[in-house]
């Protein structure tokens, strides 16, 4: 093998390992991407859930505030 052949094969050899490098990045990109989304969406789904458990806290004070109301004007 010359050193002209060898210096080519070399050279696709790099050529090979940063297509690679390329198709990597760019399915990194991708997951990240998804992974940004889904954190954004759970992030507002967490947001939505604290709400409602704050809202069903505030009636159940106040089912309990009316119970003991009604058992006081009864006694």
């Amino acid at each position: 093998m010359s050193e002209h052949d060898s210096t080519l094969s070399a050279v696709a050899e790099i050529g090979g390992q940063v297509d690679r490098l390329v198709e990597l990045c760019r399915r990194l990109t991708d997951e990240n991407r998804s992974l940004r989304q889904s954190q954004e969406q759970l992030a507002n789904e967490r947001a939505t859930l604290l709400s409602r458990n704050e809202q069903a806290r505030t009636r159940v004070e106040a089912m309990i505030a009316r119970l003991k109301s009604l058992e006081q004007n009864q006694a």
